[in-house]
């Protein structure tokens, strides 16, 4: 049987319960009708704010993080849009090149926009070299630079990491794998910088990084509550819907509702997970926010 809920596997609502304050970080949108760019990897099928719509009452969230994915390169007009729908429900991390102008950057800033995304991972617009340049251009701003890549990469950059003049966050766990835990010198270094108030790490993508392909990885256990340990109040959580990797055909598609509860797993408390979804991101993307008790079965 098909799901109801586009892209996305199963048919249960979430049985983790949270509120209209809980935020998930880490989404995208795709619409034909704005090209890909040239040497884009993923080219998934349309999936819009109103497909989203059905996902996350399923979740239960009330705020979203909106992403411009690799496919589109610095065209940030698709996530735009869909955060201009959102309103004061939604936040945007957007691809800048770094020819753009003070004003341009501003703009963004006014729609929303709080952030800028660097992928070395499957991204074709900026370089590592871009890295330093591009922290420069919107510390003024007080926006974060949201980081993916290889970790070898991650952790050469160390000297780098230390050095930028605004936060950083590390999505898709870093992009390492629970393997990594306690002998890849890159976990050493998330933790370091973590524990130093220099980092944020997104729990997303977790069915990514796990070589079985699914966040149910008993595996994922260790990796995820070595952040939330290092740091429990700069750890934020996405689904990565819609999932485009999944759409490649790279894993199976996953469960939503799942996903949540591996995170209710990993928090294992109210208080954390309050802290995850809501405290949180209020905090690294400027959500005003009131008291609310997170719950789960």
């Amino acid at each position: 049987m098909a799901s109801r809920y586009p892209f996305s596997a199963g048919q249960s609502v979430a049985r983790t319960r949270v509120g209209a304050q809980a935020c998930d970080c880490h989404l995208h949108v795709y619409d034909a009708r704005f090209p890909a760019v040239a040497g884009a990897v993923l080219h998934p099928p349309d999936a819009s704010l109103d497909d989203y719509a059905r996902v996350q009452a399923r979740l239960g969230t009330g705020r979203a993080v909106l992403v411009t994915p690799s496919t589109y390169g610095a065209n940030n007009a698709p996530m735009l849009a869909a955060l201009a729908r959102l309103g004061a429900r939604g936040r945007g991390v957007a691809v800048i090149t770094g020819g753009e102008s003070d004003a341009a950057l501003r703009g963004l800033h006014a729609q929303g926009v709080r952030g800028v995304r660097i992928n070395l991972s499957l991204g074709v617009t900026n370089p590592a070299s871009a890295i330093e340049p591009l922290a420069r251009r919107v510390a003024p701003l007080g926006w974060h630079l949201q980081v993916l890549m290889p970790a070898d990469q991650l952790a050469a950059l160390g000297p780098v990491w230390r050095r930028l003049p605004v936060p950083l966050v590390f999505d898709h766990f870093g992009r390492l794998s629970p393997s990594h835990v306690g002998t890849h010198a890159a976990h050493g270094l998330l933790l370091e910088l973590l524990a130093a108030g220099r980092a944020w790490v997104k729990l997303s993508g977790g069915y990514i990084v796990s070589p079985t392909g699914s966040v149910e990885d008993p595996a994922l256990d260790g990796l995820a509550r070595s952040f939330i340990a290092a740091a429990p109040e700069r750890v934020v959580w996405g689904s990565d819907w819609p999932h485009a990797s999944a759409s490649a055909g790279h894993q199976a598609m996953p469960d939503d509702a799942r996903q949540m509860e591996r995170l209710a797993e990993w928090a294992g408390d109210g208080g954390q997970l309050n802290a995850i979804l809501v405290d949180n991101p209020a905090r690294l993307y400027g959500f005003d926010t009131l008291p609310t008790d997170l719950t789960h079965d």
